[in-house]
């Protein structure tokens, strides 16, 4: 049997659906390859997005506010708790059943993390990440005007939304949680959605409107827990440089320095496989013998048995 590894798996947040019913669902299918992993004895820690989940709690609540007068608004880092304990509970209730199923003992617990954030990071100069429901320009304008802290853009002629920064994750408030949790034999789910992006206010942590990037939030806590191996996954087997072209190519390994030059060349598209080339090639990077692999779902067993997928190494 090959070497038993610690890793942390990065699920994207439309791998969950868009609805409770469609989630509770599709979790089925995706913890049997997580299942897969533990069942051959590897240690796995589970990241996870929440982008249609937490627009969904946002605009629930956003409609609630507008419909009865009284009913308070949520903050945007409350929306995203809430969206991390709803995962959660799904997520660790089917990974649960399915290592029940194969009679395996290895406990799964869901740790709702604060991510700390740099409150001077210059994304915050720069909002990007849209959330919530589209309004016409005279709705956005007087959103804007009503809350100080409200961004509001036009979006590829469907109406305005809110924009929120994207910040680089800089710690993660729980990892002597998860690390406990994890050394005494758990399979721990966390930054769920990238995890609540707090600041730092002396002893307190202070919930800050943004989207920190599940793929980089990932990375951060593969570092924290001294992961062998950051998978990363996605909608295709491999990772293509000249994509959708008629010079595409398909990448089973990359260096560091050789997918650091594809992304100087543009080979990735901003917003889909830009960033999780870039918290790939950050892990790879942080030390000697770190690798981190991008594939779908139903490909990570072969991935770590270098069967397919893309592998990122120092070297």
């Amino acid at each position: 049997m090959k070497k038993q590894e610690k890793i942390v798996v990065a699920l994207g947040g439309n791998a969950l659906g868009r609805a409770p019913e469609e989630q509770i669902r599709l979790v089925k299918h995706t913890a049997k390859p997580i299942v897969d992993l533990i069942e051959e004895g590897h240690q796995v820690i589970l990241a996870h997005g929440n982008g249609p989940q937490v627009g969904m709690i946002n605009l629930a609540m956003s409609a609630a506010n507008a419909a009865a007068a009284g009913t308070p608004e949520m903050p945007f880092p409350e929306c995203g708790a809430m969206s991390q304990g709803y995962i959660g509970y799904h997520l660790q209730n089917a990974i649960r059943e399915e290592i029940h199923n194969r009679n395996l003992k290895v406990p799964v617990a869901t740790v709702i993390t604060q991510v700390i954030v740099d409150k001077d990071d210059p994304a915050f100069l720069k909002p990007i990440k849209p959330i919530g429901a589209f309004y016409a320009e005279e709705e956005a304008l007087a959103l804007m005007k009503q809350h100080d802290d409200y961004q509001m853009v036009e979006d590829a002629g469907r109406g305005w939304r809110r924009v929120v920064a994207s910040p680089k994750p800089v710690d993660v408030a729980e990892k002597d949680t998860v690390k406990i949790l994890m050394d005494s034999g758990h399979m721990v789910i966390t930054v769920g959605g990238g995890g609540i992006p707090v600041y730092r206010d002396g002893n307190a942590l202070i919930g800050i409107p943004a989207v920190i990037d599940k793929d980089y939030s990932a990375e951060k806590i593969a570092e924290l827990m001294d992961a062998d191996y950051l998978i990363i996954l996605t909608t295709v087997e491999k990772v293509a440089i000249n994509f959708n072209t008629p010079n595409e190519t398909w990448l089973d390994r990359m260096t560091v320095d050789e997918a650091t030059a594809y992304i100087e060349d543009g080979m990735f598209t901003p917003g889909s496989m830009l960033p999780k080339v870039q918290a790939a090639v950050l892990f790879a990077a942080s030390k000697t013998g770190r690798k981190s692999l991008i594939t779908s779902l139903d490909k990570a067993k072969d991935g770590i048995a270098g069967l397919t997928g893309t592998i990122i190494t120092q070297a």
